[in-house]
């Protein structure tokens, strides 16, 4: 069963495209995929125990009690001849080395990150950039978080002019879509379209 209501088969012709899903701790990385994929997301959360607590830096986010342990997966058919596989990978420091390994084979990567603490999105930011792939950054929209105009997003983040910068909301499916569309006709633009080897 579909997590949107249908279960859809790959086109023969399909292409494969392995699209990562970063950012920090807590920032949606699990409800986007959950809201974008159109099967059963696989999810590796648990619950977060005394011994995590001690390790994550919880710091204005009290309220998270279960955390990704290896990473989420969905699947997008986005055309008739595109198919997305998204991984959706875990945000703390610790699991950087399994982070960096998702990244073979990858077309591109979303970005996630929220206003209160932008900060915390620049270390996907630099993988991404250390693994020469192409990214959108993604802020996700949190109930109370504050909004603030595109240049001044770029400025804080010192985003180049060329890295697409979207608002979503990764709970609604049509926005949460936006940045993976912003995504696919980045990575489609490029000159060359190579995995990371």
């Amino acid at each position: 069963m579909a997590s949107n209501g249908c279960d859809r088969y790959v086109p023969d012709a399909a292409r494969s495209v392995k699209i990562l899903i970063l950012g920090p701790f807590a920032v949606g990385k699990t409800t986007y995929v959950g809201t974008v994929s159109e099967i059963r997301p696989m999810h590796t959360e648990e619950r977060m125990t005394q011994a995590g607590q001690l390790i994550d830096d919880l710091h204005g986010l009290e309220e998270k009690t279960t955390t990704t342990v290896a990473m989420d997966f969905g699947r997008l058919t986005l055309a008739e001849d595109i198919v997305l596989y998204l991984f959706g990978a875990p945000g703390q420091p610790r699991f950087r080395g399994m982070v960096q390994a998702l990244t073979a084979g990858a077309l591109g990567g979303l970005v996630l990150a929220d206003t209160r603490r932008l900060q915390d999105s620049f270390d996907a930011i630099d993988l991404l950039e250390q693994a020469a792939l192409p990214y959108t950054v993604a802020v996700n929209a949190f109930d109370g978080a504050p909004e603030y105009p595109e240049a001044e997003l770029r400025e804080s983040m010192s985003l180049d002019p060329r890295t697409p910068l979207v608002l979503l909301d990764a709970r609604r499916r049509n926005s949460a879509m936006s940045g993976l569309i912003t995504l696919v006709s980045a990575i489609l633009a490029r000159p060359h379209l190579e995995p990371a080897p």
